[in-house]
């Protein structure tokens, strides 16, 4: 496996390797890497001759009052696991590179970023749209591998490589979860273990959700408010939103159908975690 830190250098390898006809996948990633992001790269490896993966912590989708400063960060680690994974290329610039003195340009896809976790984390979005542009300008990807949990995320990214014409197939990958339910994150490592335990109550309150819809029930309200009702009382718990929204369009779902979310914000102690299901199927 080759690292490469100089974003000069990775358009290079990438001219190079398509030029010599092979197909390049990329994982973005922030590093810290769990079980999660390995499945990512399996898939790509199926998809792909050369799998690239960017590790890169971006400094532009964290608010003021966020993590930045604590996120977590492993890179020897991370390497490793990495390359025990057939990657080709580990991608790892600095922020300086990335975003040089005098950068002033960002890309804004509105409307689906006006919900969810774009109204409790302003100019998130912005962050990872701009921060996901420049690596598909940089690794030239045929193919990108994001996973399901960022759900919100996975849309935006989809609309806006339609609105921008990039030929970039962009994969979703199921949300992989720990043996109890929890969904696989990066920040699940900030939490103590009381609090560990305490995050159980996103899956089990998105089981309830496809419990109540197995069982007929079709108002999206009433399964919204049966499932915060549920984490409420589970207490210790900060609800950001439980939202049962269209999962194409992000906008409120009165009816259930074949396409209605189950989508969750909570933080736990100073730990913000988010989850989701499709509640029907």
């Amino acid at each position: 496996m080759e690292i490469i830190d100089s974003p000069r250098a990775m358009t290079a390898w990438s001219d190079r390797t398509r030029a010599a006809g092979r197909t390049i996948c990329l994982v973005p990633t922030m590093g810290f890497l769990h079980d999660g992001h390995l499945a990512l790269m399996r898939r790509a490896r199926e998809m792909a001759g050369k799998v690239v993966v960017s590790l890169f912590v971006n400094p532009m989708q964290f608010g003021p009052a966020e993590d930045l400063a604590r996120y977590p960060r492993a890179f020897e680690r991370d390497a490793e696991l990495v390359g025990a994974e057939g990657v080709a290329v580990l991608f790892a610039p600095t922020a300086e590179e990335m975003y040089p003195a005098g950068f002033q340009t960002r890309v804004v896809v509105s409307g689906l970023t006006d919900t969810l976790c774009g109204l409790s984390r302003p100019g998130h979005f912005d962050g990872v749209t701009t921060v996901v542009a420049k690596l598909f300008h940089l690794v030239k990807p045929h193919l990108a591998v994001f996973g399901q949990k960022d759900f919100q995320q996975l849309a935006i990214i989809k609309k806006m490589v339609i609105d921008l014409n990039w030929d970039v197939g962009i994969i979703a990958h199921p949300i992989v979860r720990e043996r109890d339910g929890l969904a696989m994150s990066s920040r699940n490592s900030y939490l103590e273990p009381a609090e560990r335990r305490k995050a159980l109550c996103l899956y089990n309150s998105l089981q309830l959700g496809r419990k109540m819809v197995a069982g007929g029930e079709r108002d999206g309200h009433r399964v919204r408010e049966e499932v915060q009702q549920y984490i409420v009382s589970c207490g210790d718990v900060d609800i950001d939103y439980v939202a049962v929204v269209d999962a194409e369009t992000l906008a409120d779902c009165r009816t259930i159908n074949d396409r209605s979310l189950l989508a969750l914000a909570v933080k736990i102690g100073r730990t913000r975690l988010i989850d989701n299901t499709l509640l029907a199927g």
